[in-house]
């Protein structure tokens, strides 16, 4: 007696790679194989952009290196030194200078001078003047000198110059608003400065530099002393 059974199809393992071409065809011999082409797609990368924004502090930090380029002073030696509040913050995460007191001499760095000002009209026009270096001691600006004394010179009804008088410069600092009044015809110039190094390294060598030494008074004392005794030092 004989027993014909139907071929059982093949039996597919899922731990086995079926992609092969030749193995399907061996276990399948009636199977068609259909070729679709593949297709690359070429997907774009997204773009990246980046913003870069100045904080407000640099903002700021450019317009005063703008300011002092353009009334021709170094901004590096005017902007070297931290703010204050700044030195302060850097102390508080260090833990530096607290519960320490140092000598007051190691707080200050050796002073000097440059020369970036100088006398605009008069006698001793253009002639350079000294002016200490760093914030101690802040000079007026010579737009701001130059329009005052064209208001003045205007208002005494002489345009060209001064009319002969006495000058009080109180805060007088490198002198550069009475040794301009003296160049532009005033007669008799009275400096106030209570800094010694400031009279001795700025101030007094800017009066012998212009020659106005012999109609120039400075005293060394505090503005309010002065202005308390102003006809003891002055006279009447």
């Amino acid at each position: 007696m004989a027993v014909s059974a139907a071929p059982s199809p093949p039996l597919f393992s899922p731990l086995r790679d079926y992609t092969n071409r030749d193995f399907l065809g061996s276990c399948c011999p009636n199977l068609h194989f259909i070729t679709y082409p593949s297709k690359t797609y070429n997907r774009r990368r997204p773009s990246l952009i980046t913003f870069a924004r100045k904080t407000k502090d640099e903002m700021a930090t450019d317009q005063k290196r703008e300011l002092l380029e353009h009334y021709g002073l170094n901004p590096d030696e005017f902007l070297s030194e931290h703010p204050p509040k700044t030195r302060r913050k850097e102390s508080q995460k260090t833990g530096k200078g607290q519960g320490k007191q140092l000598p007051l001499g190691e707080f200050k760095s050796p002073r000097s001078t440059h020369k970036l000002l100088q006398v605009l009209g008069g006698t001793a026009r253009r002639k350079k003047l000294l002016s200490p270096k760093g914030m101690d001691v802040r000079p007026m600006m010579e737009v701001v000198k130059g329009a005052a004394f064209a208001i003045l010179q205007v208002a005494g009804g002489c345009p060209a110059s001064l009319r002969p008088g006495r000058w009080l410069d109180l805060y007088s600092g490198t002198g550069s608003v009475g040794i301009e009044a003296i160049s532009r015809g005033c007669s008799e110039v009275h400096f106030v400065e209570m800094d010694p190094w400031v009279i001795s390294d700025v101030l007094r060598p800017n009066l012998e530099c212009t020659g106005f030494l012999d109609v120039s008074v400075v005293h060394a004392v505090r503005v309010e002393n002065f202005l308390e005794r102003a006809e003891e030092f002055v006279g009447k």
